[in-house]
């Protein structure tokens, strides 16, 4: 029989994967989180969380993520900073190879990878990424103070960081390709609301302009149906969030059920198809990706995981 590394081991540190820690922790689990950057996931771009039950005042993303981290690790957490290149099963436990090669042995792991930020795909966002093109407010924002700011989306992350640019400058256009915002409503009036935000529906950017450094953008307008108008348009950044892509191509090889967008499909206690195996977060099939809802789905599916590894601890040991 081969021995494992850790007894559950967490593939992402975002707020899945950092509470699903601290459950296991305090489960008396051997706890290993991998996390390929720092620990917060997609929280590390909030400016101001201000919709996290018993966070008031508001806090940093960054300050959340920190202090999820230190909590695990006072249960007994071990953190991993490393890529993960594929997760398959050997024998009776899961594999899980490094970005070194090195491969890591578990009886259960919870994948709570999070997603990674979906493109436009046009010309001029590659060649411009990092010179006007971002897709970080808080990271890239006080680089352009006082300019004129391209923000493209019509979600939450659009809404909330429009917001944050808006304090750095007084002439922010909100691009969203359709009629309405898809954001939750109370982002959506603050937007509307904010003298130093224009927003722009049924517009969409077609291309982005530059010579060293990003100088506008071509842009179409008009609802589906009727005469689209193309104008060029001056600004000198391009602030994009259009939504994400789930990260799980290195379980490709574990026949995972997803949705028709790549979501891990999972039953109630974040169990996917695979024995030992459960995955929460914005991975998860999941009508709501919210930082609280990540977190509950992390309590979960370690609380799960313990079960598991108790019912069946002669096979592994």
């Amino acid at each position: 029989m081969i021995t494992a590394d850790s007894e559950l081991i967490i593939i992402g540190g975002g707020p899945a994967g950092l509470t699903a820690a601290q459950y296991g922790a305090r489960a008396n689990l051997g706890v290993l989180v991998i996390e390929q950057l720092a620990p917060g996931g997609q929280a590390l771009n909030i400016d101001k969380l201000e919709n996290y039950p018993g966070i008031a005042p508001d806090k940093s993303g960054f300050d959340f993520g920190e202090d999820l981290r230190r909590q695990a690790e006072n249960f007994g957490a071990r953190f991993l900073n490393d890529s993960v290149m594929s997760l398959e099963k050997a024998e009776n436990l899961y594999s899980v190879t490094l970005g070194n090669g090195k491969k890591l042995l578990a009886p259960s792991v919870i994948i709570a990878s999070g997603t990674r930020r979906r493109t436009l795909d046009i010309p001029g966002e590659k060649e411009f990424y990092g010179r006007g093109v971002s897709y970080c407010a808080t990271c890239d924002g006080p680089f352009f103070k006082g300019k004129k700011i391209f923000v493209v989306g019509g979600g939450d992350a659009a809404c909330d960081e429009a917001q944050y640019l808006s304090r750095l400058s007084t002439n922010i256009v909100l691009i969203h390709r359709r009629d309405r915002f898809r954001s939750q409503k109370a982002l959506a009036e603050r937007v509307l609301k904010n003298a130093n935000i224009e927003v722009r529906f049924n517009t969409r950017v077609l291309e982005i302009k530059g010579e060293k450094l990003v100088t506008g953008a071509l842009l179409e307008s008009g609802a589906q149906g009727e005469a689209q108008k193309n104008y060029e348009e001056d600004a000198a950044a391009v602030f994009i969030f259009v939504g994400t892509v789930p990260q799980t191509l290195f379980a490709s090889g574990l026949g995972l059920k997803t949705d028709e967008n790549g979501y891990i499909i999972t039953d109630q206690t974040m169990r996917t198809g695979a024995p030992g195996l459960f995955a929460a977060g914005d991975v998860r099939a999941t009508p709501f990706r919210q930082v609280v809802v990540a977190a509950a789905e992390g309590a979960i599916a370690a609380h799960a995981a313990a079960s598991y590894i108790d019912e069946r601890k002669g096979e592994f040991y």
